[in-house]
């Protein structure tokens, strides 16, 4: 059943809000007011429906996420001919969500990437995180926000847009301070996906959020005639743990090099690592702080699907999709082999509490943490 209807963007913040707090649970109806829907994804073990709710623009792109994670579950997007294919990887039922290690489309907290061996200091006081990747901690432990159930919360917009939020205790996962915070998924008719989040804390913390969503403009396949420019200089090296050594080295002449097109696999057994690939945080050009540029864009070849992402953080990290290992299946019945996906995840580098010479992720009680991203979508 579908009820939409023109209407003010007060009311329609209000009625929006009532239809998706009305769903019945275990319904497959579907409510949709202007050009968001939500319908019924599945259950967790604890018996928490899971909604799905989908943003759609006049072009047809639509941008489908869930409350389990604030996670992207589908993007539909337009190839030169104008066929739609889902260019994320991700699954068709919400089951696998609760087991897959490869945290498709999540959003990532309380802190990104990696923190060496789990332990950073405030002041004089040490913190041990949980170690969920080896010696290190990664994306948040073992139930970061990935994990989590997210709440709804109503929202003023005259775009397609859905707002979450959590509190995370202080304690979870070994972070300090109560930490509310809100991530916000907005699509407009250039077929930009904007996500914004903000976070809050009542004492000192340390805080990366990013959005993990693996690409595949091709729809399926290898990645490796993916065309790809880094807006970037340098990169951050790593040991053989994936944690920076603090470097900051200059990309040229280094297999590391997008500063010009480049396919994403001309150099990518050059990189080393185990498994090879690329797995790196990339030093923005735009500066240290607020300003907001393009970090990077993408080509597909034979789809015409471009990708460009910009953003106000630090750092992107780009990731080939290594440990990808061909035993999930996902949307649409692909086999996720290694290299079929790719992230951009922009964020603060990585183990930055542990590095002095890094963009500090401090967060103080009184401020506010506030970072936004944006993913546009285009055919050539």
């Amino acid at each position: 059943m579908i009820f939409s209807f023109p209407c003010s963007r007060t009311v329609r913040l209000i009625l929006l809000f009532l239809f998706y707090a009305a769903a019945p649970a275990g319904a497959e109806s579907t409510y949709a007011v202007g050009l968001v829907t939500s319908k019924p994804f599945g259950r967790t073990p604890l018996g928490q429906l899971v909604t799905l709710y989908t943003l759609s623009n006049k072009n047809g792109v639509s941008v489908s996420i869930m409350d389990y994670g604030a996670t992207i579950v589908k993007i539909m997007a337009p190839d030169r001919d104008g066929k739609f294919d889902d260019v994320v990887l991700g699954f068709d039922t919400f089951s696998p969500y609760l087991h897959a290690k490869f945290h498709f489309g999540a959003t990532i907290g309380r802190f990104a990437n990696r923190i060496a061996r789990g332990q950073f200091h405030i002041g004089k006081s040490l913190f041990q995180l949980p170690c969920n990747n080896g010696p290190n901690s990664l994306h948040g432990g073992y139930r970061g926000f990935d994990k989590r159930m997210w709440k709804l919360e109503p929202i003023e917009s005259d775009i397609p847009a859905v707002r979450f939020s959590r509190l995370s205790p202080d304690g979870e996962e070994g972070y300090p301070g109560n930490l509310y915070t809100s991530v916000t998924f907005s699509l407009n008719d250039d077929n930009e996906l904007r996500i914004s989040y903000e976070a809050t804390t009542d004492k000192v913390t340390i805080i990366n959020l990013t959005n993990h969503s693996c690409f595949n403009l091709a729809g399926g396949g290898p990645i490796f005639g993916h065309v790809l420019t880094l807006h970037a200089d340098a990169f951050t090296p790593v040991d053989v743990t994936l944690i920076p050594t603090g470097e900051i080295k200059p990309v040229a002449g280094t297999p590391w090099d997008f500063l010009n097109p480049t396919p994403m696999g001309l150099h990518l057994r050059e990189t080393g690592g185990k498994p090879v690939g690329y797995d790196h945080n990339y030093v923005l050009n735009k500066g240290w702080f607020s300003d907001w540029a393009m970090a990077a864009e993408v080509y597909e070849p034979k789809s015409g699907r471009t990708l460009t992402v910009s953003t106000d953080q630090p750092g992107v990290q780009f990731y080939s999709g290594n440990f990808l290992d061909g035993t999930l299946t996902g949307a649409g019945g692909h086999v996720y082999r290694q290299y079929n996906g790719f992230c951009l995840e922009t964020q603060h580098f990585p183990d930055s509490p542990n590095q002095p010479n890094f963009p500090s992720t401090i967060l103080l009680p009184g401020d506010t943490y506030k970072t936004s991203t944006v993913y546009a979508f285009s055919a050539k």
